[in-house]
């Protein structure tokens, strides 16, 4: 059996599992959010595996053994929804949402999605009783699913600058000089790249040369333009942080066309080196860009490609680059409160949070 925690101090297992082979986006959360360093003066224990067998059994028995084991630890549950005997741990079990596609998006969803994660995270929505959310918009999504009891807390994650682009300025649109455009993140059917592509193709169809530069490996789902690329689209496939650091140097702004975002990490880690970013209509993307990036309907190739040439050709889009580099600053502050919350959190409970916006339909501590 686990030996307790000293007085004051709790033990909190981190379900590491999940993270094999490359770091992106949400492994890089649950990583700095949840890393000793973040946690001290607690003691955190990451919880790994090695195969996907042992990944289950951890999630399933393993975890929940640990807290039995000791009735003060915490597990938190960063990538994978917790298991169900985990969930019914009640406040001791904590799960961090990034988004709540699982339920929202079946169509979306490959098959070992449909199999393992669905199921534990419907029974976390209707058991769980704690969970922090990476945006207020995820919170109100997740709100609509859990119990009405249940504790949603906003702990968005800070920003740093992963690809050394603090130096960085974004190159101007040159007369004759193709706009490239930068998309980052798994090639999957949320994604929605053949609408960046449609978007790209009414760009050059109206005399504006245009490159797409994707990053991101190849996920689920099928898609067409893998087997046939047109002209105008490079596929980089995954790229270390040095390697894309380069290409966001040739690239003139970012492009998203995703149809659902908990979060949206790429569009602030390139706003560190001021590049321009446009981003889908909707309320996750305003909560993350506020005033900083262009709005445009990705249903709409060629309004959305009519937008981005008239914000390319305006003068105010030299001022891009700095409201990019503000709004991350805008970020990282409401990240910092956050992250003080959570640790009042873990010291004196639900507490911690009476604030109201702190929390997403909560009107405090229970």
């Amino acid at each position: 059996m686990t030996a307790a925690s000293p007085p004051g101090l709790r033990r909190i297992y981190v379900d590491h599992t999940h993270l094999h082979g490359p770091v992106t986006g949400i492994e890089r959360v649950a990583i700095d959010l949840f890393g000793p360093e973040r946690l001290s003066p607690h003691a955190v224990v990451p919880v790994r595996s090695s195969s996907v067998a042992r990944m289950i059994l951890a999630q399933q028995i393993g975890l929940p053994l640990r807290l039995l084991g000791d009735r003060r630890a915490l597990a938190i549950f960063p990538g994978f929804p917790p298991g169900p005997i985990a969930t019914l741990l009640g406040t001791r079990c904590i799960a961090y949402i990034h988004d709540t596609f699982l339920l929202d998006r079946p169509q979306d969803l490959n098959w070992k999605s449909r199999l393992y994660m669905v199921p534990s995270f419907a029974f976390a929505m209707r058991f769980g009783r704690c969970f922090l959310v990476n945006s207020r918009t995820t919170g109100t999504a997740l709100r609509a699913l859990c119990a009405p009891d249940a504790l949603v807390a906003l702990l968005r994650p800070g920003v740093r600058d992963v690809f050394g682009l603090g130096d960085l300025t974004p190159p101007t649109p040159r007369p004759g000089e193709p706009l490239r455009l930068l998309a980052i993140g798994t090639i999957e059917p949320r994604k929605d790249y053949p609408a960046a592509i449609a978007i790209v193709a009414a760009l050059n169809a109206t005399g504006v040369p245009a490159e797409l530069h994707v990053v991101g490996r190849v996920g689920w789902g099928r898609h067409a333009f893998l087997s046939a690329p047109p002209p105008f689209l490079t596929l980089h496939g995954y790229l270390a942080d040095a390697a894309l650091r380069r290409l966001v140097e040739r690239c003139h702004l970012l492009i998203s066309t995703s149809k659902a975002e908990g979060l949206g990490l790429p569009l602030l880690e390139v706003q560190h080196g001021g590049l321009p970013v446009a981003a889908p209509h909707g309320p996750v993307f305003a909560e993350v860009l506020g005033a900083s990036g262009l709005s445009i309907d990705p249903a709409e190739p060629a309004r959305a490609a009519a937008a981005i040439r008239d914000w390319v050709a305006r003068s105010a889009f030299a001022a891009a680059p700095a409201a990019a580099r503000a709004n991350v600053e805008r970020w990282n502050a409401l990240a910092d409160a956050d992250a003080e919350r959570f640790a009042r959190f873990l010291a004196i409970g639900r507490a911690a949070y009476a604030e109201t916006d702190a929390t997403v339909g909560e009107a405090g501590p229970a």
